[in-house]
């Protein structure tokens, strides 16, 4: 992974930036940023974009009415993993697993994360004690928009007001991160994979979450909706014993390392299958 920037390391690491921080992650800041970014008079900022970030544009539609238009720009072509025993990744970007413990809690670096807070459910977090979460972080170059990682049917979805921290693993191990930040979730009930709780998690300066409304039938690889313009991700929780790991990512769990990965890529199987 690339060294943080002296901006971010600036921002979690000194105590002036703390202070600069109690700002950048009020949402307000984030509104305003939001309504420039969706304005023609940001479509400047495309083209520098792009460079920056070295983005390959095969693919893609060249115009854009504003920066968040090209922010959330769809992909011609998905490859997308298909068949019923997997779990695929439900978007681009970068993975992480961690293992549950049996008192409904995970760690990244120093920081820990209860379920009960992040789900603001008491009940919802007893059911993954035991079980497994995957992190799938975005950068700003990587592809916004993520899918259902199975078939399933919605039970519930709820949106969870908070800051907007930013998401790189800096602030993760200053901060419980994902568990102060805005965020919404869903809790689809599966047939190989039983609860499954899919999670976007906004970050700083916009990481706005466009979920598409649904109740009922989703279907693996349908898309769910999009981040505009931010650095954000998605989290999974899965029950005790409900997936099995590639051999790939299995020898990532409980490392912190992250491993690259693609929308639609295999992430583990449901146990037992044929």
């Amino acid at each position: 992974m690339k060294k943080e920037s002296l901006s971010v390391r600036f921002l979690y690491q000194t105590i002036p930036g703390r202070l600069v921080l109690k700002v950048l992650t009020r949402p307000f800041l984030s509104k305003a940023a939001g309504a420039y970014l969706d304005s023609r008079l940001s479509r400047w900022l495309v083209p520098l974009f792009i460079k920056r970030h070295k983005i390959d544009m095969e693919g893609f539609e060249k115009k854009y009415r504003s920066f968040n238009s090209f922010f959330t720009r769809k992909r011609c072509l998905e490859e997308i993993d298909i068949t019923p025993e997997h779990l695929i990744s439900p978007c681009d970007g970068y993975l992480s697993i961690y293992p549950v413990s049996g008192e409904q809690s995970y760690h990244i670096k120093h920081v820990e994360y209860r379920l009960e807070e992040l789900l603001k459910s008491r009940k919802l977090a007893k059911r993954f004690a035991g079980g497994t979460c995957l992190i799938f972080r975005l950068t700003p170059q990587d592809y916004h928009r993520y899918c259902y990682v199975s078939d399933g049917v919605v039970r519930r979805s709820r949106a969870i007001p908070g800051k907007l921290h930013c998401v790189r693993p800096i602030a993760c191990g200053a901060f419980p991160v994902y568990a102060e930040n805005s965020r919404e979730y869903t809790e689809l009930k599966t047939q190989r994979f039983g609860t499954v709780i899919q999670m976007e998690i906004g970050a700083m300066l916009v990481g706005k979450i466009c979920n598409y409304p649904r109740d009922g039938q989703v279907f693996q690889g349908e898309e769910k909706g999009y981040f505009e313009f931010g650095g954000s991700t998605i989290l999974l929780l899965l029950e005790e014993g409900r997936l099995e790991l590639s051999e790939e990512m299995a020898g990532y769990i409980g490392t912190g390392v992250e491993t690259r990965i693609r929308l639609g890529e295999l992430v583990g199987v449901c146990p037992g299958r044929d």
